[in-house]
């Protein structure tokens, strides 16, 4: 008999893109604390879990700036997005009325003293514009796992107010590289791999927009497939990644050395 899975926890994980003349753009990723219990010193993307304030403020149009519409849950990952940057990066994409760095740091730490984005963004007479934060991806694995995420991936221009630093918590240390530089680095996981590679086609922040907008976002739910006796972890070749699998020896188990799935979470 199949168990059931357990429901998997919405969440958003947004990719920032600072074009450079002349050359490939650079992303900020961190370094999760070694002591965390889940992708423990793996490389991410900002990002996390969407909370009840996230929806809550979706459904505030005054504290947004107008544009086509969103639909609501869309509306709220997106938002969920901003507020784990500015949390976890203290970069904040899609804040429009921020012209300070100072008030930046006191809104992130607001949010590290757990006051909910919408309070203050209404406090501090700013607003979110959620039409610069860019559908890009939405990853959900179907295993059991100790952990599933449903997670929404975003690209957004970086930027320029404030400096992005880690925070020291959950996140160790931050670096600004291409998605080629990042590549290099062994501590990545599955879902991060694939969507470095495929946001990597593009040559600055207008070109991943193109790209995000060339493919629909259906779910990638990765699967395990047995190709001439080895076995690989496969996701579809139709939604615009170079790589579509890999073999699964070489996959990142994380804590949990049965199970190679146990790394896809929102980062």
């Amino acid at each position: 008999m199949t168990r059931k899975l357990p429901p998997a926890i919405p969440a958003a994980t947004i990719i920032l893109l600072r074009d450079r003349p002349g050359a490939l753009p650079e992303i900020p990723m961190i370094g999760r604390g070694a002591h965390l219990s889940f992708a423990a010193s793996r490389m991410v993307f900002p990002g996390g879990r969407v909370d009840p304030d996230d929806h809550s403020f979706a459904g505030r149009p005054e504290l947004l700036v107008e544009g086509p519409a969103i639909d609501p849950d869309d509306l709220a990952h997106r938002i969920t997005a901003i507020r784990e940057t500015i949390e976890e990066i203290g970069l904040a994409p899609g804040l429009v009325g921020l012209d300070d760095a100072d008030r930046l740091a006191a809104i992130r730490a607001a949010l590290h003293g757990g006051d909910p984005l919408s309070a203050i963004v209404e406090r501090h007479g700013l607003r979110i514009d959620p039409h610069g934060i860019h559908p890009f991806a939405r990853w959900r694995p179907d295993h059991e796992l100790s952990r599933r995420f449903d997670t929404r991936f975003y690209i957004a221009r970086a930027p320029d107010l404030g400096e992005a630093r880690a925070d020291g918590s959950e996140s160790s240390h931050l670096v600004w590289a291409t998605a080629e530089q990042h590549l290099a680095n062994r501590a990545l996981i599955f879902p991060t791999i694939r969507n470095l590679e495929r946001i990597g086609q593009a040559e600055d922040f207008d070109g991943a927009v193109a790209l995000a907008g060339r493919y629909p976002i259906d779910m990638v739910t990765p699967w395990i497939e047995t190709r001439a006796g080895e076995h690989f972890l496969c996701i579809p070749d139709t939604l615009g990644y170079p790589v579509t699998a890999a073999p699964l020896a070489e996959v990142d188990r994380d804590s949990d050395p049965n199970n190679p799935l146990i790394t896809l979470n929102p980062g």
